[in-house]
């Protein structure tokens, strides 16, 4: 695996070369615009908005709009003079507590892997922080933009996760959250939680949309006809409760619900028959008229 930046973290005095590595990859196939007719690949030219010719690539500049409306264009010797703390290595600023940072916050992850020079700085700085629990925040620089991030470590190696700054997570905004939860319901999800707990195995979920997809392509390509898909339908239910005890039921049919689902059951059941109570009522008084009759 080839390294895309080689670097240093800095502490102070002590300065730890790394070499850092891509840790993800998309596995998505590339969908591109072609000519129905012929199969020719369909490309954009870049035009002027102003006059509408094309314009070579040598004439385009970077460049922003101001809070006026008034482009402000930008080149890369502009960018390059910047004032960016971390351009030439990883700046340490604290060592935080493993788990604080919310996930919300990660971004992109990479691999740290020991530089050219040496991995004795490297293992120390990966088992100290192993064995104190810690994660490092620092800042980097990637593709010439600044970036906050974690190191941690993960088994024999370091990983690096860049994280958004503050301002990139959005507040939430949303109705509904500040109902109260029934209790017979919160139980019964306690339960189908239950039912589903498990460990954490990545191999044993697979992406079938793109499964999908590369079947498709194939038969496509092989002239066979497009496999269909399996339609399914959920189950029709009337309320939250209804629908957590049937999930319960159908991921394990032998455990019973909690005491406050069943005390809820058997009102329901009641109310139920006393609905229908003055109706069979009103059927046998009406019987015992015409027999009078």
């Amino acid at each position: 695996m080839r390294s895309m930046l080689n670097t240093t973290i800095e502490m102070g005095l002590v300065r730890i070369p790394v070499k850092v590595y891509a840790a993800t990859g998309s596995h998505d196939r590339t969908m591109r615009q072609f000519h129905a007719d012929d199969g020719g690949r369909i490309r954009y030219e870049k035009v002027c908005e102003l006059d509408d010719e094309p314009v070579d690539a040598d004439d385009i500049r970077k460049g922003i709009e101001d809070r006026d409306g008034n482009v402000v264009l930008l080149d890369d010797d502009d960018l390059a003079k910047l004032p960016v703390r971390s351009s030439k290595h990883v700046d340490v600023l604290a060592f935080i507590p493993e788990g604080q940072v919310d996930p919300i916050f990660y971004d992109k992850a990479y691999y740290l892997g020991p530089g050219a020079e040496g991995s004795a700085p490297y293992l120390v700085l990966r088992d100290a922080m192993a064995e104190k629990g810690l994660v490092a925040l620092v800042t980097i620089t990637l593709r010439q933009r600044e970036s906050l991030a974690v190191i941690r470590p993960a088994g024999k190696v370091l990983v690096l996760d860049r994280l958004l700054w503050a301002d990139e997570v959005r507040i939430p905004e949303v109705t509904g959250a500040d109902a109260k939860v029934d209790k017979a319901e919160l139980d019964m999800a306690h339960l189908l939680i239950d039912t589903r707990t498990g460990d954490w195995d990545p191999e044993q979920y697979t992406d079938e949309y793109q499964e999908a997809l590369d079947e498709l392509i194939e038969a496509k390509a092989e002239g066979r006809p497009a496999p269909k898909g399996k339609a399914e339908r959920p189950a029709k239910v009337t309320n939250i409760l209804e629908a957590l005890q049937k999930s319960v039921e159908a991921a394990d049919p032998g455990r019973k619900p909690p005491a406050t689902a069943r005390k809820r059951t058997a009102k329901k059941a009641a109310r139920k028959a006393t609905r229908k109570t003055p109706a069979k009522k009103t059927a046998k008084a009406a019987a015992r008229k015409r027999t009078s009759s």
